[in-house]
């Protein structure tokens, strides 16, 4: 194992490398194009490719073939291993160096915040899902990396349709939530890819993360009609997943546990799309 964690250590000391795992990290469970993580990060692609090459040779990420193009996963079980080296060999597991940051949230009510970029459609759709479907055992909130200005009246009407109230619903910026006033949250779920591709500051408390992205229906084209079903694929997807979290005995797993189970959701095919 020391072979193999230095080899890991060497290879998470160049800042850009370690942008990749981190990007990686925060997609898990996503399978994502090299095109995308350049793209994402501004490295030219012949350096992504060198950059991924590294990190695939170290067992820090995973390399699967989709068609004609690569797609890369972070491994976990890896980062897992190299953590629990630090840990147990070089910290001896002192308690005051190596504190577990993982623990279980064991609460009455749990802070749930939904994360996009714009925060006009699929974060507040989510939030206002969970809001409406266990209003006692979550206070569930949404917010954007860069917000829009208003919610996208598609979303607003889709919602009305499902009988949910959004008088009250606006966007407002992340910034919101990371003040030292902000509620400390439980759950962190990212529901865009790209807002989960940002190097976010990390945040207050050690939350639990998910990232269930999906496309964004704002960007479908044509009739109106062709419009609508987009949002309304993307409510039903949205639903599917936040039914099955809310279905989880949160009281009764260990964080690890329940990280599993949130990233479970996030591989199952979502409802609504093909």
């Amino acid at each position: 194992m020391e072979k193999e964690a230095l080899l890991r250590l060497s290879t998470l000391s160049h800042p850009q490398r370690l942008g990749i795992f981190r990007l990686l990290m925060r997609r898990y469970p996503d399978q994502v194009p090299a095109g995308e993580i350049a793209s994402a990060l501004t490295l030219k692609a012949s350096t992504t490719s060198v950059y991924l090459a590294a990190l695939t040779d170290a067992g820090l990420i995973r390399q699967r073939r989709q068609g004609t193009s690569l797609r890369y996963s972070a491994n976990t079980q890896a980062a897992g291993a190299l953590i629990n080296f630090l840990v147990v060999d070089c910290c001896r597991g002192r308690p005051e160096l190596c504190a577990p940051v993982a623990t279980a949230t064991l609460r009455s009510q749990y802070n749930v915040l939904f994360l996009c970029t714009g925060n006009s459609a699929r974060s507040i759709c989510a939030q206002t899902i969970l809001r409406d479907l266990d209003p006692t055992r979550f206070a569930v909130y949404s917010a954007g990396t860069q917000p829009n200005d208003q919610i996208n009246p598609l979303a607003v009407d889709i919602l009305t349709c499902k009988g949910h109230d959004t008088a009250r619903l606006r966007p407002q910026p992340m910034s919101d939530f990371q003040t030292p006033d902000s509620p400390r949250m439980d759950f962190v779920f990212t529901v865009c890819n790209s807002a989960a591709n940002e190097d976010c500051p990390t945040w207050e408390g050690q939350p639990i993360s998910g990232h269930w992205g999906l496309p964004d229906p704002a960007s479908a084209k044509g009739p109106l009609a062709e419009r609508r079903r987009a949002f309304e694929h993307t409510y039903t997807a949205l639903h599917a997943r936040i039914a099955a979290f809310a279905a989880l005995p949160l009281a009764t797993l260990d964080a690890t546990s329940l990280q599993n189970a949130i990233d479970a959701i996030g591989i199952a095919p979502p409802k609504g799309h093909s």
